[in-house]
């Protein structure tokens, strides 16, 4: 049975739980409410979350080992050479599970019926008819091992299906029926409800901790793997990057120099041309703006925060870069050749300032709100002007939020990447023009990853010591941003 099936079934079951439940507690009470202990919404809340809770997080659970113990049995199946290298390994299972897949595409468009698709051990006709069969569906030939190894997947992925829906309904209907049982006028519903919610509460506050964990930890497994196939200097201290996949020769030169500097380049281009405008338009929506023009110019700005990158990046790459090249290209209004293509360091930058403005307006707007009244009174009251309040009272008071925004503006723009890869290039290169292309560790991440490729060589395990060396980058930026806040923030009454 699909887990979808599965999670409609448990679905309704606590949704005819909840009637069910309350019904019974006010016929226990005679129809009378006051004489129930919690209302009556409570027992029926009981009754639905009951039914609902332990079931679903079974079949999440079930969702996330049966795949994992599925493999590890079928990959006990295969050859001892293989079983012993970690990517040949991932590449089998990769076929299988493929195999697995047209057996099921077989079956679904009748070119095999279910008990075809199960034969393992026949006679060599029909094995052969099978092959050639599953081989039509995938469009490429199968052997007869992985074949039979892509039926015990398929046999054990089946086998697995129907357990986990008898194992969740059975779940679901025996906590309903407890649930149930208990459920009349003298019950204290009310408890187990908020005990329950409570509960859940802290499950869903501890997805964003746990999820943060699995990420570093599946991070530094691969970093470890990785420098465990390259040198650690090489990576961290060469200029050249220079990747080389199987195939096309030669030792592959993975720096990390180049990708850092064109990052951190990039970044500070798209500072120069976000903070100046989104501080000034903070300033100005706050100290000079009249409400009825703050009330559109706001909105307005902040509709730049809602566009996808993916849209900046076009926007990069259509106009930006071809617009640039108009004036400073061979060509140009200048006549001097400082760019030989649109995509180009200074592309990126720009377009990435533009993207950032909203960020560091709408953070700095806040900011510079917080500050008294009073403050500005008082200077007001000592003789001071407008621009004088502002420039010797106002930003001193919210100079600490201001900065830990231009820092948190900064993470951001380290971590992009459309905009980097349309805009800016894909050259790793250690330059101070910035019209010429460069890319970024964001940007390489991408590329390194991209394919089908497996997780069992330098060239496509480097993306995880870029990711690792990035997070604490950002990480870093954020802590000081946030130390900054916590350190330098004045505190009003």
């Amino acid at each position: 049975m699909p887990a979808t099936w599965i999670l409609l079934i448990v679905l309704a079951l606590s949704a005819v739980g909840y009637v069910m439940a309350r019904n019974k507690a006010l016929q226990s009470a005679g129809g009378n409410r006051r004489a129930l202990h919690s209302l009556p919404s409570y027992y029926g809340g009981n009754a639905a979350m009951a039914a609902a809770a332990p079931a679903l997080f079974i079949l999440m659970g079930w969702m996330i080992l049966q795949p994992i113990a599925i493999d590890t049995f079928v990959s006990s199946n295969l050859p001892a050479e293989i079983r012993a290298v970690p990517g040949e390994r991932s590449l089998a299972m990769a076929d299988v599970r493929r195999i697995a897949d047209g057996l099921d595409a077989a079956v679904s468009q009748g070119a095999l019926t279910m008990d075809q698709s199960r034969i393992i051990e026949s006679t060599e006709t029909d094995v052969r008819a099978l092959l050639g069969t599953v081989g039509v569906a995938l469009g490429s030939e199968v052997d007869a091992a992985t074949l039979a190894l892509a039926q015990t997947y398929r046999a054990a992925t089946d086998t697995g299906n129907m357990w986990r829906a008898v194992v969740i309904l059975l779940v679901a209907f025996l906590s309903f029926a407890v649930a149930y049982r208990m459920t009349n006028k003298d019950f204290r519903a009310r408890p187990f409800v908020e005990r329950a919610i409570l509960l859940l509460l802290i499950a869903a506050a501890s997805v964003a901790i746990l999820t943060t964990i699995g990420i570093v930890f599946s991070l530094i497994f691969n970093t470890v793997d990785f420098f465990s196939r390259y040198h650690a200097a090489d990576f961290f201290f060469s200029t050249t990057w220079e990747p080389s996949f199987s195939g096309r020769g030669g030792d592959s030169q993975l720096g990390f120099l180049p990708l850092i500097w064109g990052t951190l380049f990039i970044s500070c281009i798209a500072l120069i041309v976000a903070v100046p405008l989104g501080l000034f338009s903070a300033i100005y929506l706050s100290e000079y703006a009249s409400n009825p023009v703050r009330s559109i110019a706001k909105p307005l700005l902040e509709v730049l925060a809602g566009i996808p990158t993916i849209v900046y990046g076009l926007f990069a790459l259509l106009t930006v870069g071809p617009l640039l090249m108009d004036v400073f290209g061979r060509d140009g209004v200048l006549g001097v050749t400082w760019m030989s293509g649109g995509t180009a360091a200074i592309t990126a930058g720009l377009v990435m300032g533009i993207m950032l403005i909203p960020f560091v307006s709408s953070l700095s707007d806040d900011i510079i709100n917080a500050v008294p009244q009073a403050l500005r009174d008082g200077s007001f009251g000592l003789g001071a002007t407008k621009s004088e309040t502002l420039r010797q009272v106002v930003l001193p008071a919210a100079l600490p939020g201001i900065v830990g925004a231009i820092l948190l503006a900064a993470s951001r723009a380290i971590g992009e990447t459309m905009i980097v890869v349309m805009g800016a290039g894909a050259a790793a290169a250690l330059s101070m023009n910035p019209f010429e292309a460069m890319t970024t560790v964001t940007a390489k991440i991408v590329s390194q990853l991209t394919g089908d490729g497996e997780f069992n060589s330098p060239e496509t395990l480097v993306a995880f010591a870029l990711g690792i060396t990035l997070f604490v980058i950002t990480l870093g930026l954020n802590v000081i941003a946030l130390w900054i806040v916590r350190r330098y923030r004045e505190q009003y009454e």
